[in-house]
């Protein structure tokens, strides 16, 4: 099998772990190589022909169901309604104090939701303020839960101005960085992808997009708190929230308490990031994925040979 089919099985075997198939355009961005693009898409018309993946409209997927085309096109409509609340949320909570830029991330940011989906955020603070920061926005979703509209300020991952670069680097957080839709903070978010260029190496062909974030204006109210707070109690108390909150997500991953998508609830917390505990997800997706391609390639090098 050329190298160039064996990325594109690859890269859609990663979108089938979600059940969502990919444009050609897509297909190409996610590819862990450059290609010439002619090339590109004669391999494409190649597997086709062969049976190795499938086409219904301007999807490909590894799957001969045209309702996972079917399932995508709803979901792009639905995303799109969420990200336009997504964008007034990110204006609301950029408010706060040490919030240097707000994205959206998860599977809205791929441009899929339905009617359970959450608005997943990723927010970046301002160095050494990242647990002020993280408390108060989290006071405020306490309060969404009156009005059951907690599903929408879902801020899952938070990092800090002084630790900008992601440490696990693997497919998974390059197609995490690389499909950030960045709402507010260009400064911020500008910072954060120039200390993740890492990303090429996984993502050759994906251009990150900076430009759509709005600059950050501070409030009058959010300049008063941090100028009281710029002083050693304020890096006193940041350090003491970050203790406080990771003991109490210690206790719930001790106690195995699961989130609302059944996983065991569990946070990775330093002076400089708060995230879900990549033990608890991100390794196990990965180790699936790696096992899919393996299989699929393995399946395809069998059917080529049965053909001839």
């Amino acid at each position: 099998m050329s190298d160039i089919k064996k990325n594109i099985l690859a890269t859609l075997a990663y979108f089938d772990v979600f059940n969502y198939p990919l444009t050609q355009s897509e297909i190409f961005l996610f590819l862990a190589k450059r290609y010439d693009l002619t090339f590109f898409s004669n391999a494409i018309i190649s597997l086709v022909a062969e049976h190795a993946i499938y086409k219904f409209d301007n999807f490909y997927t590894l799957k001969n169901d045209i309702n996972i085309a079917k399932r995508r096109s709803a979901g792009n409509k639905k995303a799109a309604e969420l990200i336009k609340v997504a964008e007034r949320v990110g204006s609301l909570l950029v408010k706060f104090p040490y919030v240097r830029g707000i994205g959206i991330s998860g599977s809205l940011s791929k441009n899929f939701a339905d009617e359970q989906s959450d608005i997943d955020l990723f927010i970046i603070t301002a160095g050494n303020r990242l647990w002020i920061a993280r408390t108060l926005l989290h006071f405020f979703k306490k309060m969404t839960f009156l009005v059951n509209k907690q599903h929408l300020f879902c801020m899952n991952y938070f990092i800090d101005e002084q630790g900008l670069e992601i440490v696990e680097k693997n497919i998974y957080t390059a197609i995490e960085v690389a499909t950030l839709i960045p709402l507010e903070g260009d400064t911020a978010f500008e910072k954060f992808y120039s200390a993740n260029t890492w990303t090429r190496i996984y993502l050759p062909n994906n251009c990150m997009r900076v430009a759509s974030a709005k600059p950050v204006k501070n409030t009058v109210l959010k300049t008063v708190i941090e100028l009281l707070l710029n002083n050693p109690f304020g890096t006193f108390l940041d350090r003491h929230l970050m203790r406080i909150t990771a003991n109490r997500w210690l206790k719930k991953t001790q106690q195995k308490k699961l989130n609302t998508r059944g996983i065991i609830m569990g946070m990775d917390a330093s002076k400089h990031y708060a995230k879900p505990d990549p033990t608890n997800f991100q390794t196990k997706l990965i180790d699936r994925y790696e096992n899919k391609v393996g299989q699929l390639l393995q399946q395809y090098e069998i059917s080529l040979a049965h053909s001839n």
